[in-house]
């Protein structure tokens, strides 16, 4: 053991005994770490939303829903927006 980790021992060994053993507090590493991770989900649901609000979404009709006077749409070539084509 070096001269300074030594010294370090002597200093804080009766610092560690003046606490109580059964008290445990996250103290403001535990803060910081939460508010980091608070804020990460309120960017990332901020962010999801963003996208949402992006998707057009227009559901078809099931099979025998259509109208008798109404034509039955039918997918373009090109696919839907969003789709790829082969």
């Amino acid at each position: 053991m070096s001269a300074t980790s030594t010294l370090a021992m002597t200093h804080l060994v009766p610092l560690a005994k003046d606490l109580d053993e059964n008290k445990v507090t996250p103290g403001l590493l535990g803060f910081v770490v939460f508010a980091l991770i608070g804020g990460a989900v309120w960017l990332l649901m901020k962010s999801m939303n963003k996208h949402m609000n992006k998707v057009d979404f227009e559901e078809e009709p099931q099979t025998g829903e259509t109208q008798p006077g109404e034509a039955r749409a039918t997918a373009s070539p090109k696919g839907t927006k969003g789709e790829r084509t082969a």
